[in-house]
């Protein structure tokens, strides 16, 4: 039986959960492809390192490589989880429009 680590435990997303049934099968190809762990763990890593919380433009500074259609996927299931939150701030973004601010919410493991 293979063991699972901390973070598989905490973060990840089913690939069932990331495409809605009506979606093309390219996208659930996709889904399945797509390592939710790592990358809600690198998300969840860069807004601990902001403790006055931080927008999706600064969060995407820390990915050069990546898009936002890649990253920003992940803040809906960090919010869902609870170990994010949207804190009711509002910052301007590079875009002129308004982005909501996010910080870390500390939950005991288990």
């Amino acid at each position: 039986m293979k063991q699972t680590s901390f973070f598989e435990r905490i973060f990840g997303t089913h690939p069932k959960e990331m495409a809605r049934t009506e979606d093309a099968d390219t996208s659930h190809q996709a889904a399945e492809k797509i390592d939710s762990t790592k990358l809600e763990q690198m998300v969840y890593e860069v807004i601990a390192k902001h403790p006055n919380g931080c927008t999706s433009d600064e969060i995407m500074k820390y990915f050069p490589g990546h898009g936002v259609q890649t990253i920003s996927p992940r803040y809906a299931p960090l919010l869902r989880k609870g170990y994010i939150y949207d804190t009711g701030e509002r910052r301007q973004g590079s875009s002129g429009r308004s982005q909501r601010v996010m910080k870390i919410l500390l939950k005991e493991t288990q």
